[in-house]
């Protein structure tokens, strides 16, 4: 199984994290979202993944692009240590949390809408600033008012979900924007408790082998 990603993309982070939580091995291949004008606008890997985005995920002649699609798709081929609930309706509870963080405060902020603020609109550094906080606040609002009503250690109870994954990798990105998360306490810990854990201690963006 290969899996094309980025050291510091969120939404590669989040496979990274699903694929260490089930033990699965795999090979990661660096696609630079950055050199060269962005290694995912190749011709080579426009033929794998016509979003040019990561991350891509291959398994033997399979490839799958979106990560939550190919967490799915982990959960079904690998169903040993499950991250959704058997119940009906905690699984889409875990499902929309998690929804909330990839559709909602992502998309908003990543590399391309960034890059495309900064050289289509002419944006400057600081209104970008004000742009990632108010989305992210946004999103993170709703979030720290949804675990008041489900959280134990992690996002639902004391068990590992897709949204602890997703949640895990959102408030990195949070970080790096030096975004101030002291209005989230239920999201410091539930994140903090998760980054004691091997899985995603491997899965950590300056843990891999592209990290710059």
């Amino acid at each position: 199984m290969k899996l094309y990603g980025y050291w510091r993309s969120t939404a590669a982070y989040r496979v990274r994290i699903a694929l260490h939580l089930k033990d699965i091995a795999f090979e990661s291949i660096s696609v630079h979202l950055v050199k060269n004008g962005g290694e995912q606008h190749s011709d080579e890997y426009s033929e794998l993944n016509p979003n040019n985005l990561v991350p891509t995920l291959v398994d033997g002649d399979f490839s799958l692009n979106q990560s939550l699609a190919i967490i799915d798709y982990l959960e079904l081929r690998n169903p040993e240590k499950a991250l959704y609930p058997q119940d009906i309706k905690s699984r889409a509870k875990v499902q929309a949390l998690a929804l909330d963080v990839a559709c909602e405060i992502h998309p908003l902020n990543n590399l391309r809408v960034q890059q495309y603020l900064a050289s289509s609109l002419s944006v400057t550094n600081e209104a970008k600033q004000g742009w990632v906080e108010h989305w992210m606040n946004v999103g993170f609002m709703a979030i720290e008012r949804q675990l008041t009503t489900c959280a134990g250690q992690y996002c639902f109870a004391d068990t590992i979900t897709l949204a602890d994954i997703c949640l895990v990798a959102q408030v990195y990105n949070a970080h790096r924007f030096n975004v101030d998360m002291s209005a989230y306490p239920l999201i410091n810990k539930v994140v903090n408790n998760c980054n004691q854990l091997p899985a995603f201690i491997k899965a950590l963006p300056e843990n891999q082998p592209d990290a710059q």
